[in-house]
């Protein structure tokens, strides 16, 4: 086995945890991979301990996408709804890892591709969602959506988010849509802050092909992948989001469930 850590180096934290953890790793003889660009030394065989908040894991599932390589998420920071393993419990963790003692999530990501004309501009790639909007302060845009090339509505809002399960908890629960068990296969498509309170999120199948074009013309927009990875779009530009071959592998913490992580993280049952 190998093991990759990924951390943001700038974090003091994260830097005090990777010392341990390596020395942890030394003593169990497993050799731990350094950079940033781990793809190609990373087989089924080997982990990835992701050390920092949800936006060190959503790098990290666009970094190794395809390897098939088992994600520990460690949360350093806040929230947190992806690294559920606190630092606290990460030995213990560990341990169990390595006596083979481990539960794996299959979760489904989005590929968009984004086309002008006939060109396409570029494929991404994202974990939690793709969100287009304007790439201006407090302007609304308009958006045409069609799903499996079926006109649904024009959109004029904020923008668009288009989400998996997983990403059901970030920007789209903000924007009114629906907590998704995490391992379903499903899109949700929510619009941000729409001029018609009747435009509601859209729930379609794993397997939809949506296509969202950009009909404003009097400023660019933006397509942004897992809110890292902005992409500039202008009138008449399609962005196409479907679900993606590549399946991210989480590990789930053995000390809770997913409901648990819902009560915590947002607490619920609790009392003003």
């Amino acid at each position: 086995m190998k093991v990759w850590l990924a951390f943001n180096p700038n974090k003091e934290k994260a830097l005090s945890a990777v010392k341990e953890l390596k020395q942890y790793f030394h003593k169990k003889k497993i050799t731990v991979i350094n950079g940033q660009q781990p793809k190609k030394f990373l087989g089924a065989d080997d982990l990835v301990v992701a050390l920092g908040g949800d936006g060190t894991l959503l790098r990290v599932a666009r970094a190794i996408a395809g390897c098939n390589v088992p994600v520990l998420g460690v949360n350093l920071g806040g929230l947190g709804f992806l690294t559920e393993v606190t630092r606290q419990e990460i030995y213990r963790t560990l341990d169990k890892i390595l006596q083979g003692n481990i539960a794996v999530e299959e979760r489904m990501m989005l590929q968009a591709e984004v086309w002008r004309g006939k060109k396409k501009l570029g494929t991404y790639l994202a974990l939690n969602d793709v969100v287009v909007n304007s790439s201006q302060e407090a302007r609304v845009v308009s958006l045409d959506l069609a799903i499996d090339n079926k006109p649904v509505a024009n959109y004029i809002a904020d923008g668009l988010i288009v989400a998996t399960p997983t990403g059901s908890t970030a920007y789209t629960l903000s924007a009114g849509g629906p907590i998704v068990y995490p391992d379903m296969e499903l899109i949700i498509v929510s619009p941000i802050c729409p001029h018609m309170l009747t435009l509601r999120p859209l729930i379609v199948a794993a397997e939809t092909n949506i296509a969202i074009t950009m009909k404003t013309d009097h400023h660019v927009g933006n397509v942004t992948m897992d809110g890292q990875v902005a992409v500039p779009v202008k009138l008449n530009d399609v962005i196409v989001v479907k679900k993606a071959v590549e399946k991210f592998l989480l590990v789930t913490s053995p000390y809770k469930n997913y409901f648990e992580v819902l009560r915590t993280k947002l607490k619920w049952s609790e009392r003003a």
